[in-house]
C-alpha cells in the first residue's frame, strides 16, 4: 500500500487493507519496537538509526512520518542549535506490542526449522 493513501479505494472497511498493510512493512514493526525496547521512548533520530543500522535515512524518515501519521509515535521538535528531535510511543501501539513481541518469540523459536525447510526446498529446486 502505498504510503500517502489514507484507505484502500476498493476495500475502505477492510482493516487488513487499512491498517495492517501499513505497520506490516518492513520498518514499522521493528521501529515500534525498537521504540518499546528503549522504555517506550524518547529516542533521538540518530538513536533510532543506530538502534536499526541497516535501515537508511530516508526509509527511516518516511517509516517514522507513517508512525507518527497513524498515531503510533509522537515527534516532539526542541528549539536548539542543532535542533533535537525526539520520537516517542504514542498508548496506541500498547495493546500492539504485546503481539508483536509474541510473534518475535514465535519468529525466534521457529527460525531454525523454517530455514531448514527453505534450503531443503531450495535444494529440491535446483
Amino acid at each position: 500500500m502505498e504510503r500517502m493513501i489514507v484507505e484502500d479505494a476498493q476495500f475502505p472497511d477492510c482493516p487488513i487493507r487499512n491498517i495492517l498493510a501499513r505497520i506490516s512493512d518492513k520498518w514499522s514493526l521493528l521501529v515500534l519496537y525498537t521504540l518499546d525496547k528503549a522504555g517506550g521512548g524518547p529516542m533521538r533520530f540518530k538513536q533510532l538509526q543506530r538502534a536499526v543500522p541497516d535501515i537508511s535515512q530516508k526509509m527511516l524518515t518516511v517509516t517514522l512520518r507513517t508512525l507518527e501519521d497513524d498515531g503510533y509515535v509522537t515527534r516532539t521538535v526542541y528549539p536548539e542549535v542543532p535542533p533535537r528531535v525526539e520520537y516517542a510511543l504514542t498508548d496506541r501501539p500498547r495493546s500492539l506490542l504485546p503481539l508483536v513481541n509474541a510473534l518475535i518469540a514465535w519468529a525466534d523459536e521457529n527460525n531454525e526449522a523454517i530455514m531448514h525447510d527453505r534450503r531443503t526446498a531450495a535444494a529440491k529446486r535446483s
